[in-house]
């Protein structure tokens, strides 16, 4: 038997864009009902287990004020429940890990003892329910309207149908779209299509995506010996290399990816262009009391465990699960390599003492819960933004594309990994941007909204609104955007294209503390 369950909005995905969306309408007074397939919300900052990527400004501007609660909420979690040192303690922008990717480098269970906690008011009383482990398996329409979604999972017996008003995609590769016939693109398109330099000269690829990778922590205890089972795939992963990559992926050579210029990186600093521990180190011991932690804490998601042999959208069950399977057994093969072969500058060969921290993503197998997925579905939508809008080098100016239906801003390089077309990276400078309405609007469907990666972008602009902060701002303006449509009877596209009300939208995002338009910056 199916349980009906009801409420003013259904968000389909608890990954980073589907909280901030249920942290607005809770807001709003609606209630909400929240799916997510792993056991914990928040998606690349918790089970995907990413530090978060983000702009220089960050600390003064350019994110919305509930991200930014959410950013000081991670430090003051540190400096409620933690024996952090006097400076560390004193230092306003406390960075957890010191890594030099982000300003804000940091554990995922503690992002997620955050979130759990932003969203507590509206979870205890009865505002906000979170069904996790809990996946979408069909939807239902009337129309050009979605009538409910079916789910199984979430504690039940038996399967859900979960009926709205309006619905939210904010599942990590788009799922809801195909289940409720949204018209979405996927991989890469051509020139022809969208104009883009950097698109693709001759036809477009569907298939054609950026690399994902299955993310881990690790601690390095000198003198001991925590080396894993050697991997399944092990042989394989410890020759292949790319026609495109300078040496073998378990190597210390990569590329710089703006310039293609091959680089060597170590382990620890050393004379290499990059050291990769500090990079997304997430614990630096040197910020907490003596003894709190053995050894610092990085997190891999490094050019080295990035997957690119085939994609996970579109494809068979069989063949998703060899290619997952498979990007677990290269970032395994990774963690052995280092472990057992890796070249040191001593002339030696390994670090036995690297330790596979599974308690730090919460997993038996010690890879985080859930692929790290940079590209999904991407809504076809009224307004698609294209590399035109934003690209440095096309603009010829110091700011990005106007747009008049702003609901955010976000900043970051056009930043795409190797793609599963075997295509190298690219990565261009561009302006600080803003995120249009018309980008959250699919071109038929009339309540149901994207909320994270799967908005009208390209396959190359999607290199830069992929990232946390953005996905956050994308998920917060569709969550206030489906209340005011409940609370004025209107549709979202009418918002858009009425100027009165697209005004009065504006204004509620800005009372809210969601930034529309970028103070005086500079290309990144």
């Amino acid at each position: 038997m199916t349980e009906e369950l009801h409420a003013d909005l259904v968000i389909i995905g608890g990954g980073t864009g589907g909280c901030a969306a249920a942290l607005a309408a809770a807001k709003m007074g609606l209630t909400v009902i929240m799916t997510e397939e792993t056991p914990w919300i928040g998606g690349q900052l918790t089970s995907q287990a990413v530090p978060p990527d983000e702009h220089p400004w960050i600390e003064q501007f350019g994110c919305t004020r509930s991200y930014r609660r959410f950013r000081d909420g991670v430090r003051q979690y540190y400096r409620d429940y933690f024996p952090l040192t006097p400076e560390a303690r004193a230092n306003v922008q406390l960075n957890p890990g010191n890594g030099w990717v982000s300003r804000l480098c940091h554990e995922p269970r503690a992002a997620l003892a955050v979130l759990r906690n932003l969203l507590a008011p509206y979870v205890h009383s009865g505002r906000v329910t979170i069904l996790d482990r809990c996946r979408a398996e069909s939807a239902r329409t009337a129309g050009d309207d979605v009538a409910s979604v079916t789910v199984r999972g979430g504690g039940r017996q038996e399967r859900a149908e979960l009926v709205a008003p309006y619905f939210l995609d904010a599942t990590e590769c788009g799922d809801l779209l195909p289940l409720a016939g949204v018209e979405y693109e996927t991989g890469a398109e051509s020139q022809r299509q969208t104009g883009e330099p950097h698109a693709l000269e001759g036809d477009p690829q569907p298939a054609d995506m950026q690399a994902f990778t299955y993310c881990f922590a690790m601690d390095y205890l000198e003198g001991e010996d925590h080396t894993i089972a050697k991997p399944g795939q092990y042989a394989f992963w410890r020759d292949y290399r790319a026609d495109f990559w300078p040496d073998r992926q378990l190597s210390w050579t990569g590329v710089k990816p703006a310039t293609l210029e091959p680089v060597r990186y170590d382990l620890f600093p050393d004379k290499a262009w990059m050291s990769l521990f500090g990079y997304r180190r997430i614990v630096d011991r040197g910020n907490f009391a003596p003894g709190t932690y053995r050894g610092d804490i990085t997190l891999v998601n490094w050019p080295q465990n990035d997957y690119w042999l085939g994609s996970v959208i579109d494809v068979g069950e069989a063949e998703k699960a060899r290619h997952l399977e498979a990007a677990k057994q290269l970032s395994l093969s990774l963690l052995y390599w280092m472990q057992t072969e890796a070249p040191r500058p001593d002339g030696k060969q390994g670090y036995p003492g690297l330790r596979l921290r599974k308690d730090v993503v919460g997993t038996a197998d010690g890879l985080a819960m859930a692929p790290y997925i940079r590209e999904s579905r991407r809504i076809k939508a009224e307004f698609t933004v294209v590399e035109q809008h934003l690209s440095t080098e096309c603009r010829g100016t110091e700011e990005a594309e106007p747009f008049l239906d702003s609901v955010g801003l976000g900043c970051y390089r056009i930043d795409l990994h190797p793609s599963t077309g075997l295509r190298h990276y690219i990565d261009i400078s561009s302006l600080p941007f803003q995120i249009p309405l018309g980008s959250l609007i699919p071109v038929r469907v009339g309540n149901l909204l994207p909320a994270c990666k799967n908005i009208g972008v390209t396959h190359i602009t999607n290199g830069c609104y992929r990232l946390h902060p953005v996905e956050w701002n994308i998920g917060e303006a569709a969550g206030y955007l489906a209340a005011f449509c409940l609370r004025r009877g209107k549709r979202p596209r009418e918002v858009r294209n009425r100027p009165e009300l697209l005004g009065e939208f504006q204004q509620l995002l800005s009372r809210e503390g969601i930034e529309l338009a970028w103070p005086e910056s500079h290309p990144v």
